[in-house]
């Protein structure tokens, strides 16, 4: 996921054609809002693609967290769309709510249940947020909560972890991904999701597909069709950017704030 060939523009930022940004999380102690709003502020685009789970309304349903960096994350998308860029709203599961407003156009920004991106370079993407694909949500949705909570005790313990590392002067890292990777099980959902998405991409007739929900960034060929994962901004904060050439690639934001050679690399002169 090492970033290449970031076109600057005159603004100072970041000039890509595409982003793709997913499971934000905001309203949950977990959000990193402080490294999602670090990249807004650095990059220029064309199009934007929330692709779901921004706003974790099954979290504020059970109790209200919310502050001010929240409200940037916000407004900062706002601006983009004021500025040209063109922004689509994919609600997910846990922003189901938002549901009931597809096809609305509020503040410039298109609420939608799925898209199809055009690539620069004549492709075409399924952007979809993906629970409609997980067993666990589709057919036993008190499961999928009773996992929200087991997901949810691994973030407190992430945060925790993260604080005393910061004590020590040791950057941030994903104790709750480490986890995660280590369960065999979950790896083996990962792929029947995967293989999933891919052939319903397939099965329309498009080259790929583009989604969240999984916390898993990922880009690789699943029999034959490009499957593009744009990760999360609660664990891995990973972003899915298309250059002007039709070119896709994973940014890691995490990983470039913790080597600021290779963030001044990326960032234009």
């Amino acid at each position: 996921m090492a970033p290449r060939d970031i076109v600057g523009s005159e603004s100072g930022r970041m000039r890509v054609r595409s982003v793709f940004v997913s499971d934000i999380h905001l309203g949950t102690r977990g959000a990193r809002s402080d490294m999602l709003l670090d990249f807004l502020g650095r990059v220029e685009c064309d199009h934007l693609y929330l692709v779901g789970d921004v706003i974790d309304g099954w979290r504020l349903r059970k109790s209200w967290y919310w502050h001010d960096e929240f409200d940037q994350v916000i407004r900062s998308v706002l601006d983009l769309a004021q500025s040209g860029t063109k922004v689509t709203y994919i609600p997910g599961n846990h922003d189901e709510m938002f549901r009931e407003w597809l096809g609305l156009e509020i503040a410039g920004v298109k609420l939608m249940r799925e898209a199809v991106h055009h690539g620069a370079d004549g492709r075409r993407f399924l952007v979809i947020h993906g629970d409609e694909f997980d067993g666990v949500i589709r057919y036993a949705k008190f499961l999928a909560y009773l996992g929200d909570w087991a997901y949810d005790t691994a973030l407190v313990l992430n945060r925790w972890f993260n604080l005393a590392r910061r004590k020590f002067g040791y950057p941030y890292w994903s104790l709750s991904q480490w986890l995660k990777r280590q369960v065999k099980e979950a790896v083996k959902a990962i792929d029947r999701f995967e293989v999933a998405l891919a052939g319903e991409a397939r099965r329309r007739g498009l080259d790929g597909v583009i989604c969240g929900h999984i916390h898993h960034a990922e880009m690789r060929v699943v029999n034959g069709v490009m499957y593009m994962n744009d990760g999360d901004w609660v664990e891995s904060c990973t972003a899915l950017v298309e250059h002007d050439d039709g070119r896709f690639e994973l940014l890691d934001w995490a990983a470039l704030q913790r080597a600021p050679q290779r963030l001044r690399e990326v960032m234009p002169a």
